[in-house]
C-alpha cells in the first residue's frame, strides 16, 4: 500500500506522571500517528489520563532502567519514524511542523537531532550545558538508546561521535519542565545519585577521595564557566553549584557500596537492576 506521508511515533516512559502527562500528550497528539506509552505500573491517574486520548497505545512493563525501557518503548511502537520525549517535556508547534516537514523530504536520513529548552528557578536556562542538541527523532532501526542510567541519549548506529555531532538540528524546542521548584531538584539529584552509583558499583567501579574532591570542582568550572552558566544569572549558579553536590553523592555513594555493609541505596526502586545501563 502506498502511503504519501511517512508514519510517526511518540513514545515516552512513565511512572507516576499524572501532574504532567496530559500536556506531554497534548503537544504530539495532534500530529504523530500514535503516542506509545510504556508504563512502570504507575499508583495514581497516568493510566486514566492517558486513556482519555484516542492515539494513546498504553503498555506496561516492570522498569528495569531507564536505557532498557526506553528501547523496549521503541520496539512496541509501529511508526516508520520515532520521536522520543520524556513526561516533563513538550514538543512546540514550531518543532511539530519541523519534524514533519524532515521525515517528508529526508526518508534516508537516520534521525535529526532537537535542542531542549529547560524552565528551571523562573526562568529559561540557555547555558551552562543545558540548552543544548540531542537526538530524539530517528528512522526506526536507525538507532536505540544507550549511556548511563539515568543520563541516556539516543546512538545512531554506525556513527561516530563526531558524525552525530555534525547531523541536523532541527527548528523548534522541546520544552523542558524538570523540576517543581529547587526542593524537587534534591530530590531528583538524590534519586539519579544513587541510580548511578547502583549501576557504576555493579560494574566494579571504585571511588577515591580524590574523585570526591576533584570531580565536583571540575563539574562546577565546566557548567559555570567554561558553558558559561553565569550568563544565566543567580540560576545558572546555583544550577553549576547543585550539579557539583551531585557529581559528589555520585561518588560518595559508590564508596559506600563498595565499602560498607550497605549494598543498595535506600531510595532505589526495588525493581532498579545493574544492568539498566549500556555504555557502548
Amino acid at each position: 500500500m502506498n502511503r504519501s506521508e511517512p508514519t510517526i511515533s511518540a513514545v515516552i516512559i512513565t511512572y507516576n506522571e499524572e501532574a504532567q502527562i496530559a500536556d506531554c500528550i497534548r503537544s504530539v497528539h495532534d500530529w504523530c500517528d500514535e503516542v506509545l506509552i510504556l508504563d512502570s505500573h504507575s499508583t495514581d491517574r497516568t493510566a486514566e489520563i492517558a486513556g482519555q486520548f484516542s492515539k494513546v497505545k498504553f503498555r506496561t512493563h516492570d522498569f528495569d532502567g531507564h536505557v532498557q525501557q526506553k528501547n523496549r518503548a521503541i520496539e512496541y511502537s509501529r511508526g516508520d519514524w520515532v520521536f522520543s520525549l520524556d513526561a516533563d517535556e513538550r514538543a512546540s508547534p514550531e518543532l511539530a511542523e519541523a519534524v514533519r516537514t524532515f521525515v517528508r523530504i529526508h526518508p534516508n536520513a537516520p534521525g535529526a537531532r532537537i535542542k531542549r529548552l529547560t524552565y528551571h528557578l523562573g526562568r529559561y536556562i540557555r547555558h551552562g550545558g543545558w540548552y543544548n542538541a540531542r537526538y530524539r527523532l530517528i528512522r526506526r532501526g536507525q538507532g536505540t538508546w544507550a549511556g548511563e542510567n539515568p543520563h541516556d541519549s539516543i546512538r545512531i548506529h554506525n556513527q561516530s561521535t563526531w558524525q552525530m555531532l555534525r547531523s541536523p538540528i532541527l527548528n523548534g524546542q522541546l520544552i523542558h519542565y524538570s523540576f517543581k521548584d529547587l526542593s524537587d531538584q534534591v530530590d531528583t539529584i538524590n534519586k539519579f545519585s544513587s541510580i548511578v552509583a547502583f549501576t557504576r558499583a555493579g560494574r566494579g567501579k571504585r571511588a577515591s577521595i580524590l574523585k570526591m574532591l576533584v570531580k565536583p570542582v571540575s563539574k562546577f568550572v565546566e557548567m559555570y564557566v567554561v558553558k558559561a552558566g553565569f550568563l544565566d544569572g543567580v540560576p545558572g549558579f546555583i544550577i553549576a553549584i547543585s550539579s557539583a553536590y551531585s557529581a559528589f553523592l555520585k561518588w560518595a555513594k559508590l564508596y559506600e557500596l563498595r565499602k560498607t555493609e550497605i549494598k543498595r541505596p535506600s531510595n532505589l526502586r526495588a525493581d532498579y537492576q545493574v544492568d539498566g545501563a549500556d555504555t557502548e
